[in-house]
């Protein structure tokens, strides 16, 4: 329980940033999900690019840390460059 007027405030402020950081970071995972699933060429390019979208969101909200975010996109290409290949 809150001791203060602040204290209260705040426990309602980040709850309100916990969900939208869940919802950001939930985005994110599905994307990723979805590019990995894609089974033509031109849908895997299609998900991959909505995945670094979405990764690059994150990691500008700080959801996740921009070296997190860039070494997500990097398995995710080499991932997606090796089962086309």
């Amino acid at each position: 329980m809150p001791n203060s007027k602040q204290a209260a405030k705040r426990l309602v402020q980040d709850e309100r940033r916990r969900l939208a950081n869940k919802a950001t970071r939930t985005n994110m995972k599905s994307a990723l999900k979805k590019a990995l699933k894609a089974t033509t060429p031109e849908s895997k390019a299609e998900t991959q690019a909505a995945a670094a979208s979405r990764i690059d969101k994150a990691a500008k909200q700080r959801v996740i840390h921009p070296n997190a975010a860039a070494r997500l996109k990097s398995r995710l290409a080499k991932r997606l460059a090796k089962t086309s290949a």
